[in-house]
């Protein structure tokens, strides 16, 4: 079994596409104006309109209503993404929850809210062993 993706249901995909293309440098894919794609080399965040809720099952996903999940990129440089992010505007003083920081377990990371208020950790491993975690998984640090 493989983890293929995280999906994010929003009222708005447009403002969460711009948003995550901003944030990530990513291109989003769109198959249409309720569902788009934004993929890296191992993962990708699928984001989708209330619309695409009752072809699985409505009611069972309500945007803009995460208390719980943290999506994490890791990045080569936690302060440069911050720098870039506070600099464009992407991300407002409101929705900064943590300046980089260097947590104990060995990774830099910077916490942020999107517009739909879900965390985002923007991460780079800084430590010896953080370093070579993310190295044995193909990670380019």
């Amino acid at each position: 079994m493989d983890f293929i993706s995280t999906r994010i249901i929003t009222g708005d995909v447009a403002r969460l596409v711009a948003f995550y293309e901003k944030a990530t440098g990513a291109q989003a894919t769109w198959a249409n104006e309720d569902f788009a794609e934004l993929t890296t080399p191992r993962a990708t965040l699928a984001l989708g309109s209330t619309r695409t809720v009752g072809l699985f099952a409505p009611g069972s996903a309500r945007p803009a209503e995460n208390h719980s999940v943290i999506l994490e990129f890791l990045v080569p440089d936690v302060d440069g993404v911050y720098r870039s992010l506070v600099d464009s505007g992407t991300v407002a003083a409101a929705d900064l929850v943590n300046e980089p920081t260097t947590m104990p377990w060995g990774n830099r990371s910077l916490l942020v809210r999107d517009p739909d208020g879900n965390l985002v950790n923007f991460f780079t491993p800084v430590t010896p062993e953080a370093v070579r975690k993310f190295a044995r998984v193909g990670g380019e640090v």
